[in-house]
């Protein structure tokens, strides 16, 4: 069921991008079982209230686990539902989302969304460097044209980026043309910034359709999803976020942060707590 909030949320999120939707001829296909509804974002390429950061989908908003509550999720976890066949992740077969990393006991991913952002990336690198570790930095178009030399900086750390979109929009409720549009501007984006075509894609929300997920397989990009969210979007507290992470984390576990989209203070001193907590366990980081 979904909370009023939620409903709240998605008329910010759907007049964040009434211009670009002005032009869609109908209804998409949507992947149902993927697609939910995340907060609306305090920024995102400079627009105050324009579409949320990476983590919840389309849900209750009850912050459970790692889904923002969303359908097709355990609420405890937010781990892909077993009975979902558009959730087994593990690789990008059939052109599936990617949701758990495949390479041996104790490998788990770190994912950073929304950024580049001039105050919480350099933070986060700093951090990475600190306890060699490599992550994905999922990267809105919009905001690496306003900071590319940070965008520059994640790259020549040896963290992969991804293409986030141009602007964050909920990609299931666009035509399969401006669906392309926004991921493409994207991938222009990161290739002037960085000189590299990102081989990895994101969708806001968690939202995928067949038409996102047909344009990754036309440019080569994998689809990647997650199975830990903290919800550190929300700014639930640093010792919640470590909690978070801690209780879900387990072998294949791809867990998502941000550096962009809000204030990250949370998120940046949560990293270095579960970080080497995380490397005490046992585990250890790899990039998709």
């Amino acid at each position: 069921m979904r909370t009023g909030n939620a409903i709240n949320r998605r008329v910010l999120l759907t007049a964040g991008g009434l211009t670009l939707l002005a032009g869609c001829s109908g209804p998409v296909q949507r992947i149902t079982s993927t697609a939910q509804t995340r907060p609306v974002p305090e920024h995102h390429g400079g627009h105050q209230g324009a579409g949320r950061p990476g983590t919840g989908r389309r849900g209750t908003g009850t912050g459970e686990g790692t889904g923002h509550g969303m359908p097709g999720r355990n609420p405890a976890t937010g781990t892909p539902h077993p009975a979902d066949p558009a959730r087994n992740g593990n690789g990008n077969r059939n052109g599936k989302p990617v949701y758990h990393v495949a390479d041996g006991p104790k490998a788990i991913a770190l994912t950073i969304d929304d950024g580049p952002n001039a105050i919480y990336t350099p933070q986060v690198l700093r951090l990475l460097e600190k306890h060699r570790v490599t992550a994905t930095f999922s990267m809105i178009g919009l905001q690496v044209a306003a900071e590319p030399a940070i965008a520059r900086e994640v790259a020549a750390a040896g963290h992969v980026i991804s293409n986030h979109t141009w602007r964050h929009l909920d990609l299931a409720w666009l035509s399969p043309t401006a669906v392309v549009a926004e991921m493409d501007r994207a991938t222009d984006a990161i290739l002037r910034a960085t000189g590299q075509t990102p081989r990895v894609f994101r969708a806001p929300y968690g939202a995928w359709s067949t038409a996102v997920l047909r344009r990754c397989e036309q440019t080569g990009m994998t689809p990647l999803d997650w199975s830990v969210d903290p919800r550190d979007w929300a700014r639930p507290g640093v010792s919640a976020i470590i909690g978070n992470i801690m209780r879900n984390t387990r072998t294949g576990s791809i867990i998502l942060e941000h550096d962009g989209g809000g204030n990250r203070a949370e998120t940046v001193a949560a990293l270095g707590i579960v970080i080497p907590r995380l490397l005490d366990a046992g585990y250890h980081f790899v990039t998709i």
